[in-house]
């Protein structure tokens, strides 16, 4: 008889955003003339910048000629990009990195589902609270939990609350735990984390022989010169924290998909009897196994986003998702509403009204003004009340958002 992996029947009714795509199609059934305007799921809405595109079409023709056709290419990824990355996103900011610890791949949403692939079942995981929902439900599929409580949390996996009440900056925890989820600037608040701040974490994970899942898929909307990009500008990161970096945000590759990795090689596990492994191995061993390398194409892309002239471009472009959120931002603050997040980040945090729940505060938007954002609750108990905004369409669409908002 052949059985299920019953961890899955652990999780929760379903995943976060498409319930959303489930609701919204309900509703646009329902109502065939109404302009639904999406500030919900991050995705991208700018076309991609002309280097990247160039290099692409470039990639492209070469493979309709022997001389330059490529198959399968290195798992880890092309010297070309690795190479670009470490000189544009580490080494200018005082961070050396081996090629070796570099890994090209195909998103950093399956990175980070997959990274605790190779750490044992028995490892205690901590996450921040509200959390990107992919680091607590592949940790429950891979039955680190047990249950979910009435509050959705799952019994076996620490939160670490993030509210307003501590400026959603969280405790460390206090008990023992092996493995620490950490996204900064921050997946749903927009919050980001100044150098003490990682430092506290670092100086943690040193001292417990813990582990850091670092994401940083980000990075790029930081403007404040005083917040670190990577978290390896914390001395002593190397020997405990793995980070992750995405193109999608950043050029627009959620479509086309590439991302990277960082694993170096100073960080080390054990085994239950005690003996030291180095996790770099493990990854690249896991990394061969089950994957092919992102595509040629598409690291072509990526790697002409880091010439002068992809820099200069994919740069309006992020400018206009921070010009949008500091639209959003402004105009919600003037609505009355408590606002965090969307200087360093393309999202912005609010606090419903009058308790209302967060999907009341859907469902109000959407039936009330066309307008689609995140409930809160779907990132976690500590969400609930709190809703998600995202700064990615066209200004023209965000402003004509914050106008039927206001009319609220």
């Amino acid at each position: 008889m052949i059985t299920i992996n019953e961890n899955f029947l652990k999780l929760q009714a379903g995943y976060l955003f498409p319930e959303i795509g489930r609701r919204v199609s309900a509703f646009a059934k329902d109502n065939p003339d109404a302009d639904i305007i999406k500030l919900g799921i991050g995705d991208v809405t700018e076309p991609l910048a002309p280097a990247i595109i160039e290099a692409m079409h470039k990639a492209v023709d070469e493979q309709a000629n022997a001389g330059t056709f490529k198959g399968y290419g290195p798992e880890q990824g092309y010297g070309f990009l690795v190479d670009a990355i470490i000189e544009n996103d580490f080494r200018r900011r005082g961070v050396e990195l081996d090629p070796a610890e570099v890994f090209i791949s195909d998103g950093s949403k399956c990175d980070t589902g997959n990274i605790q692939e190779i750490f044992g079942l028995d490892n205690t995981i901590a996450v921040t609270d509200p959390v990107y929902p992919v680091y607590v439900d592949t940790n429950v599929m891979a039955g680190r939990s047990g249950g979910a409580g009435e509050d959705g949390r799952y019994e076996g996996i620490v939160y670490l609350p993030c509210t307003a009440e501590n400026n959603f900056s969280p405790d460390l925890p206090d008990q023992m735990v092996d493995i620490i989820y950490l996204c900064y600037p921050n997946n749903p608040t927009g919050t980001v984390a100044d150098k003490a701040t990682l430092k506290k974490w670092v100086n943690y994970a040193r001292a417990n022989k813990a582990i850091i899942l670092f994401d940083a898929a980000y990075e790029a909307f930081i403007s404040d010169d005083t917040i670190p990009h990577s978290i390896y500008e914390v001395e002593g990161a190397k020997e405990v924290a793995i980070e992750f970096r995405s193109f999608s945000k950043v050029i627009g590759f959620t479509g086309v998909r590439c991302a990277f990795t960082v694993v170096p090689k100073a960080l080390k596990a054990w085994t239950t009897d005690g003996k030291e492994i180095a996790v770099n191995g493990l990854w690249n061993r896991r990394h061969s196994t089950k994957f092919n390398g992102a595509s040629c194409i598409s690291q072509a892309g990526a790697a002409a986003y880091y010439t002068p002239e992809g820099k200069e471009q994919v740069k309006k472009i992020i400018d206009l998702y921070m010009g949008n959120a500091k639209v959003i931002r402004e105009s919600l603050s003037s609505f009355g509403y408590d606002i965090y997040g969307g200087t360093n980040a393309p999202y912005i945090w609010l606090h419903t009204k009058d308790g209302m729940s967060s999907w009341e505060f859907f469902d109000l938007l959407l039936t009330k003004a066309n307008v689609v954002g995140t409930p809160g609750s779907g990132f976690g108990a500590s969400g609930e009340g709190y809703f998600r905004l995202s700064a990615f369409n066209d200004p023209s669409k965000v402003a004509e958002a914050m106008d039927r908002i206001s009319k609220l």
